[in-house]
């Protein structure tokens, strides 16, 4: 595709980049350096004769924004942006060199769009691994352009810029260095709002602080140090996490997210200990003993406390079974 009425822009040295002004900005171009926040609108089309439109974050009803070497996945908008100025309305044709990710970040604006969250916290599988294990992004242009890259065209417009010490930087918005040192001030605000007794606002503390340390693990070599002494911290806050579920009578959660640790790391007491007391919320009598049995034998100290929580669950399955015997002999 030939494209005259199209120039080489700003960004000198680039290939496969051409730029073209649609509606000029103001002012110098801001300073684009890490942790600035930048916020635009932006659609992006197929270079074809329609220019059949992907995707359209003013359809959407939300701008983007991205946070300047924070490793967003397409990492060629961050050069784009860097050319523009405030208010500046531009396109820019991109070859596949710039292009061949651009399906499995669609996939995730498109999911946050449509109020899903793009990778639960507790997930594990990257997106990528998860596109080869199902052979499809869910969206059927998109697994087309998987299948076959191609050059887009991205029609971005530059909202703002700002800098680091003008906003304050969200857990996504840090770097790894950064989420480390946040992760023991979330988990002090998750035990101090759970002492308060705001179970709801304590689960949000320590969801942050999974999600910082998550961040930074799948970084390091799995199994090895630094990545165990990561996975025991995500351990400690996730059972936090699970103590505040209990409170809010999430049951069902609390069992999910115990069984992940438990089926990863059978030795974690607290994990059997939560989890049995879930399995009682829900009459799940036989799970509750196992669970309460496998504490015991992981920590006898804990007679006391399992000697006690099988008493209540005895006591709570008598009095269901008398119950169950009332109704059903009323029936007959």
């Amino acid at each position: 595709m030939t494209l005259p009425d199209m120039q080489d822009s700003l960004l000198l040295g680039l290939e496969g980049i051409k730029k073209k002004i649609l509606h000029g900005g103001t002012g110098e171009i801001p300073k684009f350096i890490t942790g600035a926040k930048v916020t635009f609108d932006f659609r992006t089309t197929l270079c074809d004769d329609d220019r059949t439109v992907i995707d359209d974050s003013k359809a959407a009803g939300s701008p983007m924004e991205v946070v300047i070497g924070n490793m967003f996945k397409l990492d060629v908008w961050e050069t784009l942006l860097a050319s523009m100025r405030i208010g500046e309305v531009a396109e820019f044709w991109c070859d596949t060199i710039h292009t061949g990710v651009y399906p499995l970040v669609s996939k995730s604006m498109r999911r946050i769009a449509e109020g899903k969250d793009p990778a639960d916290w507790h997930v594990r599988t990257c997106g990528l691994a998860n596109m080869f294990a199902y052979h499809s992004l869910g969206y059927d242009d998109l697994d087309e352009l998987m299948k076959e890259p191609k050059p887009l065209f991205f029609v971005l417009e530059l909202l703002k810029v700002l800098q680091p010490s003008e906003y304050n930087r969200e857990s996504w918005a840090l770097s790894d260095e950064e989420r480390l040192k946040v992760v023991p001030v979330l988990h002090g605000q998750g035990n101090k709002l759970y002492k308060q007794r705001r179970y709801r606002d304590a689960t949000l503390k320590y969801k942050e602080a999974i999600i910082c340390v998550k961040n930074v693990q799948t970084k390091e070599k799995a199994w090895e140090a630094p990545w165990l002494k990561l996975e025991k911290v995500a351990h400690t806050l996730t059972l936090n996490y699970c103590q505040c579920l209990l409170r809010l009578e999430e049951y069902y959660e609390v069992i999910q997210h115990t069984g992940d640790i438990i089926n990863q790391h059978p030795g974690v007491t607290k994990a059997f200990y939560l989890r049995g007391k879930a399995h009682a919320e829900v009459w799940n009598e036989a799970e509750a003993k196992r669970d309460f049995g496998k504490v015991l034998d992981l920590d006898p100290r804990m007679k006391k406390a399992v000697t006690k929580e099988l008493a209540i669950l005895d006591m709570r399955m008598e009095e269901k079974n008398q119950e169950d015997r009332n109704k059903y002999r009323g029936m007959f």
